[in-house]
């Protein structure tokens, strides 16, 4: 399934899985029906709350369980597509045009791996950056920071003028665990789901100084998360993916998921004495072709007005354009206001 969260044309926030066709089935009201006409149950509005929530993170708290009862619900709803509605006589299928996408998951925790593709690595030497980036480098996203497909990646001028991107294969966790191995860490994967980390790589330079780095990444709107989550059972070796960004049609970013230096299983293992939670969110490290790194970074350096359009094989792709502090919040940024009244 590819689940994804929308909201609704009254503003509900509501969880859904896409069609072949495009349109979205509302889970939750799908699971209701099902319980009701395939199960017979009698409550099954409160069985439906449990099962699949409408809600992401809960959904994957559920684990194997929410995630088969949403699988049911799904199938259910695409072979009685005559004009069913739910239970109450609620919408059940939604066109994409009728609904807004949000970022598919707000996770509990975002761990970001760094390093972990070697030619980002070799590309970050070349171009003389202060630190070698290799595994295992491990740090947290602010989820406050999360955008969905098509939201908007807002330029902070008055911070940094070097903003570039990062494409990179995201996980999404089914269960909460600690302290496991390489092989149990398959058993956690829930789903993917495609992550652009936006970066200030002037503000990356100078906190590298101390060996840290957060802020640089963790700016509002720096963390689009999307289109969707597609379940792992879609994707049998998320290591033969195609990976592609481009920046207003431009290719910056191509590569491929065998690239990696150290696979998923190891990845999802190596950080697990921290704990994780179901729903939470782990990075797999950023390929080559980043702005900062290439022959001409102040060419390549994202602008307002550009097009990024992450693309991984067999899970579609996540487009967001960048727009001025201006244009999102209807004024110029104070310090940048009061710097130019000074002059």
């Amino acid at each position: 399934m590819r689940l994804v969260t929308f909201e609704d044309p009254v503003r509900q926030s509501r969880i859904g899985a896409m069609t072949a066709d495009g349109r979205i089935v509302d889970l939750h009201s799908a699971c209701a029906l099902y319980l009701r006409d395939v199960e017979s149950e009698s409550a099954f509005y409160r069985l439906a709350d449990a099962l699949v929530p409408p809600n992401m993170r809960a959904l994957f708290r559920g684990g194997d369980t929410s995630l088969e009862a949403a699988h049911k619900a799904f199938d259910y709803a695409i072979h009685h597509d005559d004009g069913v509605t739910g239970a109450r006589g609620e919408n059940i299928f939604y066109s994409s045009g009728g609904v807004t996408l949000k970022a598919p998951i707000i996770p509990k925790k975002f761990f970001h791996t760094a390093g972990n593709f070697r030619e980002h690595h070799e590309e970050a030497t070349k171009a003389g950056f202060s630190h070698p980036v290799l595994p295992w480098i491990v740090f947290f996203q602010n989820v406050d920071a999360i955008v969905g497909h098509e939201e908007p990646v807002i330029y902070p001028e008055h911070l940094t003028q070097e903003l570039d991107y990062e494409l990179e294969l995201a996980v999404v966790l089914k269960k909460s665990g600690k302290n496991f191995t390489p092989e149990e860490g398959k058993d956690f994967v829930g789903g993917y789901v495609i992550f652009n980390d936006i970066t200030a790589r002037d503000i990356q330079r100078r906190e590298m100084k101390s060996g840290v780095f957060s802020f640089c990444k963790g700016i509002d709107t720096f963390c689009p998360l999307g289109p969707w989550i597609v379940t792992a059972d879609e994707i049998p070796n998320p290591h033969n993916l195609a990976m592609e960004l481009r920046v207003n049609g431009e290719p910056r970013q191509t590569s491929h998921s065998s690239k990696m230096s150290v696979k998923i299983p190891e990845i999802l293992s190596h950080y697990s004495p921290m704990g994780y939670s179901a729903g939470d969110v782990v990075s797999t490290g950023t390929v080559s072709g980043v702005a900062a790194f290439s022959g001409d970074p102040k060419a390549w350096y994202l602008k307002v007005g550009d097009v990024m359009e992450c693309e991984i094989e067999k899970i579609g792709i996540l487009r967001n354009r960048v727009i001025s502090w201006e244009e999102a919040y209807g004024h110029k940024p104070a310090a940048l206001a009061a710097q130019e009244t000074s002059q």
